[in-house]
């Protein structure tokens, strides 16, 4: 049998609860006869007979469903599964809703303590920490209930993984009582759970001082040790990472140096570009990079990326690779201009000059070559977002034409 408790008349909102249905019915004949129906057929019975014929002459009740039968107890304040919107109306929900309250203020707390235990059992546990908060919010005089009821909601707190909420409770229930040992081993394990590992153990620690024997502890003290030593490891791998990459990023600084690079970011700080600029793995001595580098082919606005452009490697061996002579033509070189032996690559400095690329040239020669003449401003290749970018264009008239614009474009811009 359910017993719902909904809104108190004059004490603001309260949740719906389970309490004793023997004791709940005997105290609803006696102070209200909300069963009063009841009552006057038990008065009445004694004095009834029915014969066979007169009972089998009685109109037979119609056939109603299960579902319609459990529906008809909605309207039954004892069964009720919400409550109706106007409660007031209704004398028989306004004296269920008083008995929660009926007592002294440790009565009352133990009620909603006990309430808060049954509904931690079926696993409610929000419902639980409200009652447990119900009958904190009743002020026992009993610090043992206050302690109870403290611990009992940091239990449901930690189901919800609210630790906050858990160390609070518990900092408040060893105010009370400083050998609980409940309260010592949750805030340990709201602690455990935050990754809080010294202060876990700190709480293990207390707990186990006073109680030896408790296992219970020991064990996630056993655990957490474990824990610990594993988090120290990986903040430890994580710092050796992090050095390394500072390291290199030092390194990677000092070579861009050397090779007269200028670094450029875009203006938003972020870029799609995958691909970094690297030390070459197979050099030991990190004394050779590797380079994202893009060609274009203003002819068309198309563009290709080679992931990692190794800068001792001459720039005929990917121009061989890209456009052999005996494959077939890219679908977006119309004319089969783009081949090996026709084509011409030149870099583009950050003071706009124009560098012819010969074909046996490296990366490395054309980062000398692209370094400003003494006296001159600082000048070299741009790596703008990590990238270097280089143009390929057909030799002659298409060429020619491109050079044309490229210095026109270099006279209009400031």
């Amino acid at each position: 049998m359910r017993v719902l408790f909904g809104k108190r008349i004059g004490r603001g909102p309260r949740l719906f609860a389970e309490v004793n249905r023997t004791e709940l019915t005997i105290k609803l004949i006696v102070k209200w006869s909300i069963t009063r129906s009841l009552a006057d057929f038990s008065s009445n019975i004694h004095h009834l007979s029915f014969s066979t014929t007169t009972i089998m002459s009685l109109p037979q009740p119609a056939v109603v469903s299960v579902d319609e039968k459990i529906a008809a107890f909605d309207s039954v304040p004892l069964f009720m599964k919400s409550l109706p919107d106007d409660v007031a109306s209704d004398p028989a929900i306004s004296a269920l809703q008083n008995l929660a309250y009926e007592g002294t203020p440790d009565e009352i707390a133990q009620n909603f303590k006990e309430q808060g235990n049954d509904y931690f059992k079926g696993k409610r546990y929000r419902e639980a920490v409200a009652f447990y908060s119900q009958g904190i919010d009743a002020k026992p005089a009993d610090a043992t209930l206050q302690e109870a009821l403290l611990c009992n909601r940091a239990a449901c707190n930690l189901e919800l993984k609210n630790y906050r909420s858990v160390l609070t409770d518990c900092s408040k229930a060893l105010s009370l009582n400083s050998h609980s040992s409940k309260a010592y081993y949750r805030s340990a394990l709201a602690l455990a759970a935050l990754e809080r590992y010294e202060e876990c153990l700190d709480c293990c620690d207390r707990c186990l001082a006073f109680d030896t024997g408790n296992s219970t502890v020991a064990t996630l003290r056993k655990k957490v040790l474990g824990l610990k030593e594993t988090q120290g490891k990986k903040r430890r791998e994580k710092e050796e990472r992090l050095r390394r990459e500072q390291q290199e990023m030092r390194q990677l600084q000092a070579a861009y140096k050397e090779r007269n690079l200028i670094i450029l970011k875009s203006p938003k700080g972020t870029t799609e570009n995958p691909y970094t600029p690297r030390f070459d793995p197979e050099d030991p001595d990190k004394q050779t990079l590797m380079f994202p580098t893009f060609f274009l082919y203003p002819q068309y606005a198309i563009t290709d990326i080679i992931s990692e452009f190794i800068e001792d490697t001459p720039f005929v061996a990917h121009i061989s690779n890209m456009f052999p002579p005996q494959a077939p033509a890219p679908e977006w070189d119309k004319d089969g201009e783009y081949v090996d032996g026709r084509l011409v690559v030149y870099a583009m400095t950050h003071r706009r000059r124009l560098l012819k690329v010969g074909k046996k040239m490296t990366l490395r020669e054309v980062f000398k070559a692209s370094k400003a003449k003494e006296g001159e401003p600082v000048d070299g290749l741009e790596l703008k977002d990590d990238c270097l970018t280089f143009v390929v264009v057909p030799k002659g008239e298409i060429e020619q034409k491109w050079i044309d614009d490229f210095k026109n474009m270099r006279v209009h811009i400031p």
